[in-house]
């Protein structure tokens, strides 16, 4: 399997937008590289495993701070290409965000995710790797 990269530059946010726009069908492909640069100017971070010129997976992920959690690392987006889903690629990253953490003294990892039946293998993985559901999430629509 392939090593896990950090998007530094436009080639490699390319890379990722198969599997970025995987998960976010909603952004266009005209909005995409304004949305990614924007995105990380905003204490974000882009991993990605690349497989056959292109990221099979890729996680965007942001540390911080606050009253709750502390010292936290919050999964903002994991996704991988229908493709390559099954082959272990989100695990692998996952497991490299959960290494950053350890060796960087955050205390906790976070992420939400969907729930639908189309997540039903996310949740597996998340289950697996150790992570707990703790809350609901509520949004209000502006």
């Amino acid at each position: 399997m392939s090593e896990v990269r950090t998007a530094l530059n436009e080639e490699d946010y390319l890379l990722c937008k198969k599997a970025i726009l995987a998960l976010r069908p909603g952004i266009s492909e005209g909005a995409y590289p304004e949305m990614i640069r924007r995105t990380l100017a905003d204490n974000r971070r882009m991993i990605f495993i690349g497989k056959d010129g292109i990221a099979a997976a890729v996680a965007v992920f942001e540390t911080g701070f606050n009253l709750h959690r502390g010292s936290y690392i919050y999964i903002d987006d994991l996704s991988t290409v229908p493709e390559y889903r099954g082959h272990g690629y989100a695990g692998k990253l996952i497991d490299w965000i959960l290494d950053y953490a350890k060796a960087e003294g955050y205390h906790q990892v976070h992420l939400d995710s969907g729930v639908t039946l189309e997540r039903t293998e996310a949740h597996r993985l998340y289950l697996n790797k150790r992570f707990v559901v703790t809350s609901l999430h509520f949004v209000r629509e502006m």
